[in-house]
């Protein structure tokens, strides 16, 4: 079993490579297979096709995020909102590290939404639902999540992060919050726009941002009420 494990790595690593260098699209499982110098016929034998090798790194995305953030939950000494903002900079890191399985990821992301509608499940390419990989992710994908939520609980409890927050809400609140931020770096890194940011001012922005919303420091102030008479 060791044996066939290496085979199946050796395969996805080269997979990753060649996403990576070429796109997904433009990858054919006989660029793989030649890649890792191995037959056609047995990459076939240990990934059906394509969209089954890349269920397949998407569950090695998974597994390699769940690291970090059991890494950030587990880190000693620190506060649950410190371990947020640990967790910001380690998951722009990631995506900046391995941008093929963060999109992975994300991709999946947009899977889940069309497999929770009968309608939209039918745009899913058949291969894909097929694939041994897909319903392992339907099961383990909110895995790193329970970390970010556990992150939360502590947070609530150490007195770092407001009292009132309920915790899967919350994380799920920042999770989308991470997203959009990650996303947020190319359109402000651009040369040509008129927006006057970067991003090396919006990371510690956006960190000092989420800081108050989870300590409550930002709260709206009523306009001062003054009594005045017509008369």
């Amino acid at each position: 079993m060791p044996k066939e494990k290496n085979k199946e790595k050796l395969i996805l690593d080269a997979a990753i490579r060649l996403f990576t260098s070429k796109g997904y699209q433009a990858t054919r499982m006989s660029d793989i297979s030649q890649e890792v110098g191995m037959s056609k016929g047995l990459t076939y034998f240990y990934y059906k096709n394509k969209e089954d090798l890349f269920m397949a790194l998407t569950k090695k995305a998974f597994d390699q995020f769940k690291d970090e953030f059991r890494e950030v939950y587990l880190s000693k000494g620190k506060t649950g909102l410190e371990k947020i903002t640990d967790l910001v900079i380690r998951v722009v890191d990631f995506a900046s590290k391995n941008q093929i399985l963060y999109d992975a990821i994300i991709n999946f992301m947009d899977l889940v939404k069309k497999y929770n509608q009968e309608e939209s499940r039918k745009e899913i390419d058949p291969l894909i639902l097929e694939s041994q990989h897909f319903q392992k992710l339907l099961e383990i994908h909110h895995e790193p999540a329970k970390f970010g939520v556990m992150m939360v609980s502590q947070g609530i409890k150490d007195g770092s992060i407001r009292p009132e927050l309920q915790p899967e809400i919350t994380f799920y609140t920042i999770w989308s919050m991470i997203i959009g931020f990650e996303k947020m770096l190319g359109p402000v890194g651009y040369d040509g726009k008129e927006v006057k940011i970067n991003p090396e001012s919006l990371q510690p922005g956006f960190l000092k941002l989420l800081q108050d919303m989870l300590k409550g420091t930002i709260q709206a102030s009523k306009p001062a009420t003054v009594q005045t008479s017509l008369f």
